[in-house]
């Protein structure tokens, strides 16, 4: 035993006991106190950072105790950590700044773990997802493409974020449709409004939706939003129960429009254009192909 705490290789053994035991009871300590913390904080981003500081408290404890093994005592600690922070101080600049920008997301709230959000005016692709995990450095964003993106905590405060998930998951949604002039106008409001009632997922009827001040149908609605150049434009709103299934409930709803519209009088028209010719348009020379291929050659 003095021979451990006498010699350098003795003392390294030690302090690499220390650290094991350190990382198993960090590991230990998550696990005994994981389900008392998420009682506490409910918020499942909050329980984890939580964790995350419990087990690297535990962890810094356990190197401080292994570096006392080793002989480093607390000034030399303090030194090497004053001579390392002045050295690398521009390179840790940034990870200060995502961690005090996690802070505020933590603090803040405008997302939490499992929420559908989108980053606005942003140029990568894939930015539409679930949230996966927060951390103090950085958010993970879960695509609908089964893509994980990983955004720093600086860079998301400083983009718009859409939150499909906050508070009241029903979101509404806008369907347009042109019927041609010659049809019924009606029955064409009809079929769409009929075929959203149909489909699961929306949100058929029922007490109107509030948001803050204004009032709107639960119910799917038509309105006429336009009179456009090749016909009537339509206007379908309605609203989804959550916004998760959108691609999918929009392509139901369209493919039960257009099996009624078999059997209606409603026609949906074909984009078109006629080139009108008269005295002011000039003229447009017009050769034949035979007599062109002859001047060309010579010869017949």
């Amino acid at each position: 035993m003095n021979w451990l705490l006498t010699t350098t290789l003795g003392r390294a053994v030690i302090a690499l006991a220390v650290l094991f035991v350190g990382w198993y009871c960090s590991r230990l300590a998550v696990r005994m106190l994981g389900r008392p913390v998420a009682q506490r904080f409910e918020r499942q981003s909050l329980t984890r950072t939580v964790l995350r500081m419990i087990r690297l408290s535990i962890m810094l404890a356990t190197v401080a105790v292994a570096a006392g093994v080793m002989g480093i005592g607390a000034g030399n600690i303090l030194l090497s950590v004053t001579v390392l922070s002045a050295a690398v101080g521009i390179i840790l600049a940034p990870i200060v700044g995502n961690i005090i920008s996690g802070l505020f997301v933590l603090a803040d709230q405008p997302y939490e773990i499992g929420d559908m959000i989108e980053i606005v005016d942003a140029r990568e692709t894939g930015l539409q997802g679930f949230i996966e995990d927060i951390t103090l450095r950085y958010t993970k964003i879960l695509s609908q493409d089964n893509t994980v993106l990983v955004v720093p905590n600086a860079t998301i405060r400083e983009r718009d974020v859409i939150n499909y998930s906050a508070e009241d998951e029903r979101t509404r949604r806008t369907l347009d449709m042109t019927v041609t002039y010659e049809g019924d106008l009606d029955e064409a409001r009809r079929i769409m409004v009929r075929s959203a009632r149909g489909v699961d997922g929306v949100i058929a009827g029922g007490p109107t939706i509030r948001i803050g001040s204004a009032r709107y149908p639960a119910r799917p609605t038509c309105h006429i939003a336009q009179y456009a150049d090749h016909g009537v434009l339509l206007r379908l709103r309605y609203w989804l129960r959550t916004p998760y299934y959108d691609a999918t409930i929009r392509s139901e709803i369209q493919s039960q429009i257009w099996e009624e519209l078999e059997e209606a009088d409603v026609d949906i028209p074909y984009p078109h254009m006629h080139h009108v010719f008269d005295e002011t348009s000039g003229e447009a020379r017009v050769a034949n192909h035979a007599e062109t291929d002859l001047d060309l050659s010579g010869r017949r």
